[in-house]
């Protein structure tokens, strides 16, 4: 969640499972793998870490081992960490999140790997007047015996929700990795509606120092100052099929070769914070709009640069509002009954049929011969209340749940303003884009930065462009969230500052 996120789209989350790390302590790297799942009816399911020595896996950067035995090593170490993979809940691929550990004994946590933060925080056990945090699993500092009190206040925005707490110490295991005395906040506040309906427990935020809230040190320092990985480097690999098992990796130390294809172009880091780099042209179906800076933010799911640009791309694929009329007028009059519903974790298909806008019939609603304010708002005659308007609020229903899922506020998921839609027919028609990065060219084809959302009647094509006009000193400036770093495997190499993609395999 870093600069102004904008959780992608999709509703979420990339199950993600941290997998203990196929990565040896003696080779100094840790890699995590996070697996995707359908969402299941009780929430979370529950898991494990363990830790597998697969020393020639991952073997540091660009590896060392030749492709076959590299190819072969991962195979191994990935099967037989199958079993250490904890399964998260996910919808259409909007995030990716996974475990880690904090205390003696642990006490296991999912969190979102930012690189658009430097701060951990997770719930505490104090937390007692935020309802989010009886939502998810919150730290009891009296039950670790490495617990250090802190006790310093600390705060932190995010564009779509803020925390508040104090700092605490303790050991925190990452994968197989153990860092000591590391800082991190104990929510005692989380007001926003983002964290209640949030799939994940905190956030551990991989940017700069100078980013960090109380000029704390970030994990990924200690990683490094503790001697626990060789390289200072980590990677991301995000599966962006939804049908495919494992949701993606993050590797600390190193880079996994199975993952991207060919070679990384690499950019130096302009200015330390967040990961922030020059970037060229952005072209438009390869006509040449304006370039600026850009930052890779894993905790953000959209792609959102200026509003200039952003609207020409939009234009040029067709791209309107994504609420229509008749979806504005069903949120309008039963918005909140349908939020309360979606939190009280009714299935989708029977909302409707619940606030008494269709039937159920056993898969989905119908028409209900009844009449509806909903009508008269949007100009429709005050006959029976029509099969259109029965369809208009299973379209609301699957755009108020993505929105929450995108960890929206409820002013937000209240009044549609927002993404833009796309005729899900017309992909083949619409302009590749493509970033200039390093002097190449990376493409973004139409079902790269398209995003569909719902199922059968309801489905919906979603722009994966959003914009965000970002002021100086610090913008003009692109984030490139997941939706790029899904089709570009990523690496943020700290120790010689700078920013490298090659094509995801």
């Amino acid at each position: 969640m870093g600069t102004g996120r904008v959780g992608l789209l999709l509703l979420l989350l990339a199950a993600v499972l941290l997998q203990p790390l196929l990565a040896a302590a003696a080779e100094g790297v840790v890699r995590i793998a996070l697996k995707k799942r359908q969402v299941d009816e009780t929430g979370r399911v529950g898991g494990h870490l363990a830790g597998e020595d697969a020393q020639r896996l991952l073997a540091r950067r660009h590896g060392f081992l030749t492709n076959d035995a590299a190819r072969a090593a991962s195979r191994k170490a990935r099967a037989e960490a199958e079993g250490d993979i904890v399964a998260l809940k996910n919808y259409l691929n909007a995030q990716y999140y996974g475990e880690i550990a904090i205390g003696t004994p642990p006490q296991m946590f999912t969190v979102i790997f930012d690189t658009g933060s430097s701060n951990l925080w997770v719930p505490s056990s104090k937390c007692h007047l935020s309802i989010a945090c009886y939502f998810h699993s919150r730290y009891k500092a009296g039950q670790s015996s490495t617990y250090k009190k802190n006790g310093k206040p600390a705060s932190i925005h995010y564009g779509t929700g803020a925390i508040s707490g104090y700092f605490s110490q303790d050991s925190v295991k990452v994968g197989d990795v153990a860092v000591k005395n590391q800082d991190f906040i104990e929510a005692t506040r989380e007001p926003s509606i983002t964290f209640m309906v949030a799939k994940f427990d905190g956030i551990l935020g991989l940017g700069f120092k100078e980013i960090s809230v109380g000029n704390t040190v970030p994990i990924w320092y200690n990683m490094v100052r503790q001697g626990l990985v060789v390289d200072p480097v980590f990677s991301f690999w995000f599966n962006r099929h939804a049908d495919e098992g494992q949701g993606g990796e993050i590797v600390f130390g190193g880079i996994d070769p199975n993952h991207y294809k060919g070679n990384h172009t690499y950019v130096p880091v302009t200015r330390k914070g967040y990961w922030q780099f020059n970037m060229g042209d952005v072209l438009i179906g390869g006509n040449s709009t304006a370039g600026c800076a850009a930052i890779a933010d894993s905790g953000t799911s959209l792609l959102t640069g200026p509003t200039a640009i952003i609207t020409q791309i939009n234009e040029k694929i067709g791209a309107t509002g994504v609420v229509s009329q008749e979806c504005k007028a069903v949120v309008s009059q039963y918005g909140q009954q349908i939020l309360d519903q979606l939190r009280a974790e009714t299935k989708p298909a029977k909302v409707c049929s619940s606030v008494g806008l269709c039937t159920f019939d056993g898969t989905h609603g119908v028409s209900a011969g009844i009449r509806s304010v909903v009508d008269d708002e949007v100009g429709k005659s005050s006959g029976p209340f029509s099969s259109g308007m029965c369809n208009a609020c299973e379209t609301a229903v699957v755009w108020m749940h993505t929105q929450l899922a995108q960890n929206q506020t409820q002013d937000l998921v209240l009044h549609p303003m927002g993404e833009s839609s796309v005729d899900c027919s017309s992909l083949a028609s619409m302009p590749d884009i493509a970033f200039t990065i390093g002097g190449k060219k990376f493409v973004l084809k139409p079902e790269q930065y398209i995003l569909k959302v719902g199922e059968g009647t309801a489905t919906q094509c979603i722009s994966g462009f959003t914009a965000m006009d970002i002021p100086p000193p610090r913008g003009p400036l692109w984030i490139l969230g997941d939706v790029f770093m899904g089709a570009y495997h990523t690496v943020f190499d700290y120790g010689n500052l700078k920013v490298g993609f090659a094509e995801a395999a």
